[in-house]
């Protein structure tokens, strides 16, 4: 007669109890989504917030959008002529053999400038060629480049506050596109280009990178790196390059789904592309 009561009791508890645990699980799964996908948008922000100056680009194939910047670490001035200085190791423009070049200032530092690493100067991107440092692995940045050379040198020395380069496509660009400012910023040479490949439909959201630089944007990654952050129910990327002066605006729009339900994140994002 006991057990018969209890079971009864239990019957009785268990339907009262059953909504609050349900509603309990429902409430994990939905947070757990909204933090990956809070995950997946901060690490892109950050990235992008990164980027080399005019180097974002967005492309959409076979159902994937595929967003590629190049990433920086550091950047600062380099000596320049017009600066008023009288002595020291310029940054040629002019002189093919001139490699080397004095940082004005303090050098960067956490991380530092490092070797193998490359110096960017005066980047204006795809199109605008010899300022586009995606023309890096091709004829125009040999040491010998053919017309109209491009804006990106790797280092091969540090001493002090002086930089070696491996060669000088500047002296090569047709015509010289040196910083208004006497600028340059550093890409690290364990990264150098990078993808996010997001899917339009259902699957993985990949973070590509230190696969090279390529004139024409990739979609296929052969070699490098690659890193999974979310599987993806959606992904809408929408990207205007001087949404404002000479900053761009990437809007993304990121939808995860688990047990039946979906969460919806957006994120706006601006870049800086003042070269």
């Amino acid at each position: 007669m006991a057990i018969v009561i209890t079971g009864i009791l239990a019957g009785i508890v268990g339907v009262f109890i059953t909504g609050p645990v349900q509603g309990y699980v429902d409430s994990v799964r939905r947070a757990e989504l909204t933090d990956a996908a809070d995950v997946a948008l901060r690490r892109i922000t950050r990235d992008l917030r990164l980027a080399l100056p005019n180097s974002l680009r967005v492309t959409t194939s076979g159902g994937v959008n595929y967003m590629e910047f190049i990433i920086t670490s550091a950047g600062g001035r380099y000596r320049d002529p017009a600066d008023g200085s009288t002595a020291g190791n310029f940054l040629s423009f002019t002189t093919p053999g001139t490699v080397t070049f004095d940082v004005l200032g303090t050098m960067p530092a956490n991380p530092a400038i490092a070797i193998n690493d490359y110096i960017v100067v005066y980047n204006l991107g795809p199109g605008y060629e010899p300022a586009n440092a995606y023309r890096r692995d091709e004829a125009q940045c040999d040491a010998t480049p053919v017309s109209p050379g491009c804006n990106i040198a790797q280092v091969t020395g540090i001493a002090a506050n002086v930089i070696t380069l491996d060669a000088n496509p500047f002296a090569f660009q047709a015509p010289p596109l040196p910083s208004p400012d006497a600028r340059f910023q550093v890409v690290p040479g364990g990264s150098r280009a990078v993808t996010y490949a997001c899917p339009t439909a259902a699957g993985n959201l990949t973070r590509y990178w230190n696969y090279g630089f390529n004139a024409v944007q990739p979609t296929a990654f052969v070699s490098g790196s690659s890193t999974l952050l979310a599987s993806a129910s959606s992904c809408n990327v929408e990207y205007t390059a001087n949404a404002s002066g000479r900053n761009g605006l990437l809007y993304l729009e990121l939808t995860l789904t688990s047990g039946g339900e979906s969460v919806t994140l957006f994120q706006q994002i601006h870049v800086d592309n003042a070269p």
